[in-house]
């Protein structure tokens, strides 16, 4: 009998700690030896001249979700985890998505059920849209126990938006529960406002989505969400992080030693707001929230991402068809900017971007690129050592990538389901060769061979990194109602 399943030979092996030349052995779906030379495998790769990485986690993609802007989500579990896995992602995290009157424990249950076709592993983020006294008391804290450790809530679309006392019950059951809190933020009354303005003046094309959310409604929000986690003590997330300013708020909270996080999406690197200055059908491949932003954001996102201010590139995939009914322009063909679904594909994309704009071009090295596509967010979300790692006793989840290979990304050579890319015509160095998810080869070079229900889903107990400081504003803690001085 072979000593293993898998022998990937002569990579150069690269974990966010550092590289090795090396051999990788697979067994029973594992990691099962790492050595300079290793025979007896029932399947060898020759990994010469190319890289050995952990499979990406892309911890920030919606998938066969419900929209709250309007639309259809394109995606099924079946294509989205099959283009995930094309790129070179072999864990993702996606959303079970609440709506407002909504119980959140039947929602959990269907996305499960739909997440059934998965060809790589996954778990779910929480959206708490309605923080019902039932929803916070009895089923949050059994969906956590099941292994569900991360919340996510949003500061503004209406369908989902939770205020200020709202968002606050959901950090209290989140510091009593232990699980990570995820946010987007932006300031809702704000874009509200310039967007009516903005229809009022008949300003109504995709140009002038940025103009309804500048960089400051995302400063002030990322500003109050820290302000209101720091008040309990709870480690968050902040999503998308898209401009300087919205950076800065996090690296000021970093500083003072708050357990904030934060991430950013390659569409930030190289999108601005000029795509969105196009005829409508054009400009709606663009349409985001955040918006896209300057050429100076995106060099500062990079200064960020070594700074270690952001620490996952996340791909924020939302996807919705350009000719489709229910697609981008789920309310008409000439509907304004606000009523265009919000969101880009990109889980099939992220790590070769990522690659090219930073490794490629040189604004970040193999370390951190291994980091911010992969080991962080198993660090973050529970998943380490078991994902974002090449060691022995590890998921045998691996991605080979070949440094070199020039690419033009067009619409023609992806797998999503979504008609169209926005990164038509992007040239990119670097792209995965294969794809390797629990010992199973589900993308070789060109071919693919993804196995619908091969994924299975990540329960996540309590660790250590995402536990409270132990430091609170005031001798009260509102959480467990005690003090640490005398009444």
């Amino acid at each position: 009998m072979d000593d293993f399943d898998l022998v990937i030979r002569g990579g150069l092996v690269v974990n966010a700690n550092g590289t090795a030349r090396c051999d990788v052995g697979v067994r029973g779906g594992r990691i099962t030896a790492l050595a300079e030379q290793l025979t007896g495998g029932g399947r060898e790769i020759d990994a010469t001249g190319r890289l050995v990485l952990p499979g990406g986690i892309d911890s920030h993609c919606h998938i066969d979700q419900r929209s709250s802007t309007g639309g259809r989500n394109a995606e099924s579990f079946e294509s989205g985890t099959r283009s995930a896995a094309c790129g070179g992602t072999t864990t993702i995290i996606c959303f079970a998505a609440q709506e407002k009157g909504e119980r959140l424990a039947p929602v959990v249950e269907d996305y499960h059920r739909r997440a059934r076709q998965s060809s790589i592993d996954y778990s779910f983020h929480l959206i708490i849209s309605d923080p019902s006294d039932v929803v916070i008391n009895e089923e949050v804290p059994r969906l956590i126990d099941e292994g569900h450790r991360s919340l996510k809530l949003f500061m503004t679309y209406p369908r989902n938006r939770v205020n200020d006392a709202e968002i606050l019950r959901i950090l209290d059951v989140a510091k009593r529960k232990q699980a990570l809190v995820c946010v987007h933020a932006e300031n809702h009354d704000a874009i509200m406002y310039m967007t009516a303005k903005l229809l009022e003046a008949g300003r109504d094309s995709t140009r002038y989505h940025a103009w309804c959310k500048p960089p400051l409604v995302e400063r002030e929000a990322c500003h109050r969400i820290i302000m209101l986690a720091e008040l309990l003590d709870v480690p968050i997330q902040v999503f998308h992080v898209s401009c300087e300013q919205a950076a800065e708020e996090v690296r000021r909270a970093q500083r003072r030693g708050l357990r904030v996080f934060s991430e950013t999406c390659p569409q930030y690197f190289v999108l601005t707001e000029r795509d969105l200055d196009r005829d409508q059908r054009e400009g709606a491949k663009f349409v985001c929230s955040p918006a896209p932003r300057t050429e100076g954001d995106q060099e500062a996102l990079w200064d960020h991402l070594r700074l270690g201010t952001i620490g996952n590139v996340t791909s924020d995939h939302a996807p919705y068809n350009i000719d489709e009914l229910e697609g981008k322009f789920w309310a008409g063909d000439n509907a304004p900017f606000s009523q265009i679904a919000n969101g880009v594909p990109g889980l099939e994309t992220r790590m070769p971007i990522t690659f090219s704009e930073g490794v490629a071009k040189g604004r970040i090295d193999l370390e951190t690129f291994v980091a911010v596509t992969s080991t962080n967010a198993a660090r973050l979300f529970g998943l380490y050592p078991r994902k974002g790692v090449i060691a022995v006793g590890a998921d045998a989840d691996i991605c080979i990538w070949d440094p070199d290979r020039q690419v033009t990304i067009t619409q023609d050579i992806l797998h999503h389901d979504t008609d169209y890319t926005p990164y038509e015509g992007l040239e990119v160095t670097g792209w995965p060769a294969v794809t390797v998810s629990r010992g199973k080869v589900v993308w070789n070079e060109g071919d693919v061979s993804d196995e619908p229900g091969w994924g299975r889903f990540l329960a996540r107990g309590p660790y250590d990194y995402i536990r409270p400081r132990g430091v609170l504003p005031t001798p009260f803690d509102p959480v467990t109602l005690t003090s640490r001085e005398r009444e």
